[in-house]
């Protein structure tokens, strides 16, 4: 008995029905993007391991997917080396590529590669699939697609203020009640030198980052295991766990970090942000969060991360500031900043909610009974017209019984049936049927457009 098939854990197959709610996100999010200015891009979907490794921190390493090597991978491996069974010095032998982990860094390599050919501040938006090689989760795949918008080659906060705007727009579009979550990497090092533990700054930013997930107990055991001390701990408490107006908590910080130039550099940015915001009509609550860290190393400026706020779901939209990320590559003073849309997670938020439109214009809108071939040779030219007029329209490839071809077209959804006959074609007609009413007239193919328009 042949064995049935089936997907890789973590991916999806996307049946029509669920590529068109897809679709309807993407050119939503697209939309806004090209308001804005951005320009579409698009990256391989592997690439050189050297460009993605040391890129995501040492967790985000761990999650890259490897391809092997073409051909005998093996051959040029030493026996002793295959013995040793180590495996992060074998896959450094047997593969030198590897799929891309999110879009932000291709995106600098291809800054970097094609520098003399782009005007800066360059500005693209990029909707593709990324991959990690996480554990499936509810929310969490091993395949989804981001939808990224960045812009390099300038340090002018006013870019954290359009995403800020494109946030907003995004979600009003999609009828998704959010909350904006910001903070910054500066005001984060800030605090990692208060408490005395400044070389400790990854650690202290992997283990916060966790804060809503796993707890403040529990976060506070990472810490140790990471070694800061319990004094360093104590101090850190009643920083992460300030209350009140975003204006508030940046006043309270500003005493705080008195004595860090980076921490109060961080507090000036965030509130130069804050203050362009007070003059701008958003809609979405813009909240500053001290446990927010985003555990990507490249972040040096302003984070974001995006909640639903009626869906138990992780972030379904993140981003930051990168002051050095395209330094990596060789192009040093190339500040950047950016911000993921996770379409998937979107996709599953709206599902919950049912916020799909019903009257969805990407299905079929009219569907002709097919009588014969006569009838057939006098409907292809009316569905030619319909479909110049932008009407999506599709004839039964043959003249079935009436209970099949109608039962297509209502298990496919089509909200209208044509039914051409010798009548309707002696008086130069269609009988429009609508599916959902069962009414029916008898109308010209001009009057049968307008409706279908609507």
């Amino acid at each position: 008995m042949a064995q049935t098939p089936s997907i890789p854990k973590g991916t999806r197959d996307y049946s029509p029905d669920i590529m068109v709610k897809r679709n309807y996100i993407f050119d939503t999010i697209k939309s806004v993007f090209k308001l804005y200015g951005y320009q579409p891009l698009e990256t391989p979907a592997m690439e050189n391991l050297s460009t993605l490794m040391g890129k995501y921190g040492e967790e985000g390493d761990k999650l890259l997917f490897k391809i092997l090597n073409s051909g005998d991978f093996l051959a040029q491996v030493p026996e002793n080396e295959l013995l040793e069974r180590n495996s992060i010095r074998l896959t450094n032998k047997i593969s030198e590529k590897g799929l891309r982990y999110d879009l932000t860094v291709p995106f600098a390599r291809f800054v970097v590669q094609h520098q003399s050919e782009l005007t800066f501040p360059f500005k693209r938006y990029q909707i593709q699939p990324v991959w990690r090689a996480d554990r499936p989760q509810k929310g969490r795949y091993r395949e989804f697609y981001q939808c990224d918008v960045d812009v390099v080659g300038s340090d002018s906060l006013l870019h954290e203020v359009e995403l800020i705007q494109m946030v907003d727009e995004v979600y009003r579009r999609l009828h998704i009640n959010v909350r904006l979550l910001i903070n910054n990497r500066k005001i984060l090092a800030g605090i990692a030198e208060t408490i005395g533990h400044p070389d400790k700054l990854t650690d202290i930013t992997v283990a916060i980052d966790k804060m809503d997930k796993i707890g403040g107990d529990a976060v506070n055991a990472e810490l140790r295991e990471k070694g800061i001390d319990e004094t360093a701990i104590e101090k850190l408490q009643p920083i992460l766990n300030l209350q009140g107006s975003n204006n508030e908590k940046l006043e309270r910080l500003q005493g705080i970090l008195q004595n860090s130039p980076t921490g109060l550099k961080g507090i000036e940015e965030l509130t130069t942000v804050f203050n362009y915001l007070e003059g701008l009509s958003i809609g979405t609550e813009v909240k500053l969060d001290l446990t927010l860290a985003r555990g990507l190393s490249y972040y040096t400026g302003a984070i974001f991360e995006v909640k639903a706020l009626d869906v138990q779901i992780g972030s379904i939209t993140g981003g930051g500031r990168y002051d050095d990320l395209t330094g990596i590559f060789g192009l040093k003073n190339m500040s950047g900043v950016g911000i993921s849309f996770g379409a998937d997670r979107i996709f599953d938020v709206m599902q919950q909610l049912n916020l799909f439109p019903e009257d969805n214009k990407a299905t079929t809108q009219i569907l002709f009974v097919n009588f014969g071939a006569k009838e057939e040779r006098y409907c292809l030219p009316l569905m030619q017209q319909l479909r110049a007029a932008g009407i999506n329209t599709e004839i039964y490839p043959e003249p079935a019984k009436m209970k099949k071809q109608m039962g297509y077209a209502d298990k496919k959804g089509i909200p209208f049936v044509a039914l051409v006959g010798e009548t309707e074609m002696q008086e130069n007609k269609i009988a429009l049927k609508n599916m959902a009413t069962g009414e029916q007239q008898n109308i010209t193919l001009a009057q049968a457009v307008e409706i279908l328009k609507k």
